[in-house]
């Protein structure tokens, strides 16, 4: 059966027995949060000067209501953690940028670089949806780097200079150029100082990746390893049997979380990838109960001393979660 010649339905997924979700999940809830969001979710994360600080995505509505249409309210929290699981939540929003362009700032993706965080986000605006690049060193100001031409988002930087570039991977929206339906894929660019963005490649095309129908695109942002960037990626596939499934009046989607290796020296090149998915939606919290149920968004992703891997997760686009991993399972899983 399939949806159009492109779209091939899925069926069941499965998570990796590498990786294990942790006990306290959801670690961030809307309960969680001071200022009355009905949804936490898709956070970036990083340790920064001795911290681990998280920034993570607002979205309000009345989450009693059969439909909820929260993007006109959309922002920006803070949190802070000694241990990466218990995270003291700031009073108010970490950031809102007024200007009269802007709809909304979502999808923060944390990295450190040279001793400062940079901070990647989408945003909508009322001419298309554009990836933005911030920089701050005390969470209290950010000063805008760059900003790409729509339609373009979902983007994470690498954490060092690579071959004396900056690069990042990020995931466009062609859908005049691929065929008028979703079909989006990774691509990597790079740049010599954050502002001016090119010698784009692609990496990862939605048809190489069995456990995905509609797109894939960058997750958490990499990190290094002696065998090479081990990032995640997220990847989307389609079913219209699904109905409504969530709040919405219908969500037939599910994102599910991959694993894959780049190349230390070339990160356009695929060292290796898992064929089957490192998160797929199975919790409860993953699969029922939220906003956009079967949704699994990984945002944060950092390399522990004793070689654990802690990945932050968004869940049911409705709360922020945890799965840990060996580093050594996760490149025997790419290669």
């Amino acid at each position: 059966m399939s949806l159009n010649t492109n779209q091939t339905i899925i069926g069941q997924l499965h998570s990796s027995s590498v990786i294990h979700r942790h006990p306290a999940n959801p670690l961030l809830s809307p309960k969680d949060v001071p200022y009355g969001p009905a949804m936490v979710f898709n956070a970036g994360v990083a340790k920064y000067e001795g911290k681990y600080v998280m920034v993570f995505r607002n979205d309000y509505g009345n989450a009693t209501a059969e439909t909820i249409e929260p993007a006109s309210t959309t922002n920006l929290g803070l949190a802070f953690s000694d241990d990466g699981v218990h995270w003291d939540v700031q009073q108010q929003p970490v950031w809102s940028w007024n200007d009269e362009e802007v709809v909304r700032v979502y999808d923060p993706r944390l990295t450190v670089i040279d001793g400062r965080c940079y901070m990647c986000f989408a945003v909508d605006t009322k001419h298309g949806v554009r990836g933005g690049i911030a920089v701050t060193d005390d969470f209290n100001r950010f000063d805008v780097l760059s900003m790409s031409v729509p339609d373009n988002r979902n983007m994470v930087l690498f954490p060092e200079r690579i071959g004396g570039k900056y690069v990042r991977l990020e995931r466009p929206f062609p859908v005049y150029g691929r065929g008028g339906v979703d079909r989006f894929d990774t691509w990597l660019s790079d740049s010599p100082d954050l502002c001016y963005w090119g010698n784009s490649k692609l990496v990862l095309g939605v048809e190489d990746v069995p456990f995905a129908n509609d797109k894939v695109g960058p997750g958490a942002p990499p990190i290094k390893t002696a065998q090479g960037w081990l990032t995640t990626f997220h990847a989307v596939d389609i079913d219209r049997a699904r109905g409504k499934n969530g709040w919405e009046p219908a969500w037939r989607k599910r994102y599910s979380a991959g694993i894959m290796l780049l190349d230390l020296d070339d990160p356009s090149r695929i060292v290796g990838m898992s064929r089957t998915p490192l998160l797929a939606p199975e919790a409860e919290y993953e699969t029922s109960g939220g906003f956009r149920n079967d949704v699994i968004f990984p945002g944060g992703m950092i390399l522990e001393p004793s070689g654990e891997v802690k990945i932050y997760y968004g869940a049911a686009d409705t709360v922020e979660c945890l799965a840990t991993a060996d580093v050594d399972d996760l490149l025997r899983l790419c290669l």
